[in-house]
């Protein structure tokens, strides 16, 4: 993105757009990204939890939550 007379313009690559399921070579589909979101969300929760940022660990917690139970509902419809 650059900006211009104060707006953000956005750069384009030359490409058609993309669509939300496409992914750039050698990055994982949204199955992986949300079980790194799980695990990485739960690890940053427990450090606001340490400094006392409990409203901060409470959402990161929310989004921990939100992204297991994505990864969850994947798999139990991947097994039907």
């Amino acid at each position: 993105m650059s900006k211009a007379k104060g707006r953000r313009t956005h750069k384009t690559s030359g490409r058609g757009p993309r669509s939300g399921t496409d992914e750039p070579p050698g990055e994982g589909g949204p199955d992986e990204a949300a079980a790194f979101i799980a695990e990485t969300s739960a690890e940053l929760a427990a450090l606001a939890r340490r400094h006392q940022l409990d409203v901060l660990g409470f959402l990161l917690d929310m989004v921990r939550m939100e992204a297991e139970e994505h990864v969850r509902l994947r798999s139990k419809r991947s097994l039907s």
